[in-house]
């Protein structure tokens, strides 16, 4: 095996010889005259590596832009998960919302104020979590972005046409998505 691995070597030593051989040839047989077209020549690898260098940076500069991009994307891809992740819990604790705003409408006495405290304390955990009622509608234009039309009736007064008389169900957001519309009774 040192052998062949010794041929190898010599043979690759006796083609780098002819290789500079021929160079120096080359380069003996240049006159004058062609000495500009040998710096040219010896400039065009310069240009070359010049070319490939401004190549790398811009794909460098590319990549780079990619990948910041990406990060931004993921970032707001993972902002929306946590404030959706809480949609299906949320929507389900809205009639439980409901019924404490109803009971303490209709509650008086003592237990009427340990049940206020428990219901201030829920609703401060569910605002806590992102969830914000809508404001109140009544008097208000009819918006078929937030509001749901129960029913129309008569209005009550004249200024009242087109306008929200009563409201059955608040609406309410998560962050910014409305996850119930604000449910009314309008005036026609």
């Amino acid at each position: 095996m040192s052998k062949k691995k010794a041929e190898q070597e010599q043979k690759a030593a006796e083609e780098a010889r002819a290789a500079n051989s021929n160079d120096t040839q080359v380069a003996e047989e240049q006159s004058p005259d062609t000495e500009a077209g040998a710096e040219a020549a010896a400039e065009d690898p310069r240009e070359k590596l010049e070319q490939e260098i401004q190549q790398l940076k811009d794909q460098h500069l590319r990549l780079f832009a990619d990948f910041e991009n990406y990060k931004k994307r993921t970032a707001k891809e993972r902002l929306d998960l946590y404030g959706s992740a809480n949609l299906e819990l949320m929507s389900a604790l809205l009639p439980v919302l409901d019924d404490f705003h109803r009971a303490l409408k209709n509650m008086e006495g003592e237990a009427e104020e340990g049940v206020r405290l428990i219901f201030q304390k829920f609703e401060n955990t569910l605002k806590n979590k992102g969830l914000k009622p809508m404001e109140n509608t009544v008097g208000k234009d009819f918006d078929v972005d937030t509001m749901e039309a129960v029913t129309r009736i008569p209005a009550p007064e004249e200024d009242l046409k087109g306008k929200v008389v009563d409201e059955i169900e608040a609406g309410y957001q998560l962050g910014n998505k409305i996850i119930r519309y604000a449910k009314v009774v309008v005036g026609e």
